[in-house]
């Protein structure tokens, strides 16, 4: 692991890290929790790695893998469940390669690494405890899925640290939804050096730097609305409705 690549073998797995692997032409990363014995437990949207709810799916869903025709006997059926599977390690991969997310990593590395999801300014806990909460989760369930308040890295995020953002009734924001988010929202905001330069590096460094600067403070590691709590009473205040994340619905189809 390190500033290029976070790739890692199957060898060197141990239970309690986190993992991901990149999807078709690296449109998004699959996140889950490696719990030994060769066995994943992952966040998805019913069974779909993930979704909007909305027409960009099409683009998403062709971007995951297949999915096959035959039943792996380690892994939960995806009709079954609550969003929250157990899938043996080649199921979770689906053909892709296996990278590692690093956690309490320097300031600087974390800005060097331009692409969110792949690592955090936040420690993990003990390995015995991501264990608990991503296995506690796997029966419980998370909660109703949200690509970009509540994804499959939320959830793997939370199994490591124990922490949530509880601003708004939402649980998280991801590194791969802010580096989407983040991109335009960079450019919108360095649109006004414009009137100070157009010198075509200048714009594109300030740009960089918003970017940079927003993907720091949104990280788990720096917000100062990120608490810890334990996995028995998300899985309450969830079951009570005091924590929830409502999933975007599906656009109506216009009426003739």
């Amino acid at each position: 692991m390190g500033l290029l690549s976070n790739r890692i073998c199957k060898e060197s797995l141990k239970p309690g890290d986190h993992i991901y692997s990149w999807r078709t032409a690296y449109i998004y990363a699959h996140h889950g929790i490696y719990v030994g014995n060769d066995t994943v437990i992952h966040f998805t949207r019913r069974g779909q790695e993930v979704g909007t709810g909305t027409v960009l799916d099409i683009l998403l869903v062709s971007s995951g893998p297949a999915r096959s025709q035959l039943h792996c006997p380690t892994c939960t059926p995806q009709e079954e469940g609550n969003g929250v599977f157990s899938s043996c390690l080649n199921c979770f991969l689906a053909g892709g390669i296996l990278y590692s997310f690093e956690y309490a990593v320097s300031p600087a590395l974390f800005i060097a690494k331009a692409r969110g999801g792949t690592c955090t300014l936040a420690p993990s806990d003990p390995d015995d405890l991501v264990v608990h909460r991503a296995k506690y989760l796997l029966e419980n369930g998370f909660g109703c899925y949200n690509v970009f308040n509540k994804n499959c890295e939320d959830f793997a995020i939370y199994c490591k640290t124990g922490l949530l953002v509880l601003d708004q009734l939402s649980i998280g924001h991801s590194g791969q939804a802010i580096s989407i988010i983040g991109g335009p929202l960079s450019a919108v905001l360095s649109a006004p050096m414009r009137l100070v330069t157009t010198n075509i590096y200048g714009m594109a460094a300030t740009t960089v730097g918003f970017y940079c600067a927003s993907r720091y403070a949104a990280d788990i590691g720096m917000r100062r609305d990120a608490v810890k709590v334990p996995v028995e009473d998300l899985t309450a205040r969830l079951a009570r409705g005091l924590l929830q994340v409502i999933e975007p619905q599906p656009l109506a189809a216009p009426a003739h």
